[in-house]
């Protein structure tokens, strides 16, 4: 009994209340609005395909790696030991920005991480899911931006 009252509380503090999942339009139009269509030279399609599968287009999620050390953190899992927080954070940033439906701290920080040596190959995930998907094209179907 103890222990699901604690769990059911932790729950409550990993996830903002009025957290939601955004649709794909919404997120592939935030981040046009951004900047990020060809930011760098990844088209928008690259974006909205590793939104999803970074997070299933929740920009509030978080993702504790214990394997790994680290924590990934909203719609892009931006790692807590690099990116925020009080370690190297190079983002300037806090990782709870992050967490937000805005989503401008986050496309701030994408941009920052995309600029680096390995481009968007700093997601292992684009690399699997988007990098060389024949299909992209499918991420802004019926979007209007």
């Amino acid at each position: 009994m103890k222990a699901s009252v604690v769990l059911s509380l932790i729950g409550c503090l990993v996830v903002p209340s009025g957290a939601r999942i955004l649709g794909r339009c919404t997120v592939a139009k935030k981040l046009y609005q951004g900047g990020l269509s060809y930011f760098e030279g990844y088209s928008l399609e690259n974006w909205v395909c590793l939104a999803y599968f970074e997070s299933k287009f929740n920009p509030t999620a978080v993702y504790e790696n214990t394997r790994e050390g680290y924590t990934g953190f909203g719609l892009f899992q931006i790692r807590s030991n690099d990116w925020c927080g009080h370690g190297r954070s190079r983002c300037h940033m806090e990782c709870s920005a992050l967490l937000n439906q805005n989503l401008q701290k986050t496309i701030e920080c994408v941009k920052t991480i995309v600029k680096g040596k390995d481009g968007m190959g700093s997601w292992p995930t684009w690399s699997r899911f988007c990098q060389y998907s024949d299909t992209l094209e499918r991420w802004l179907d019926g979007c209007k931006l």
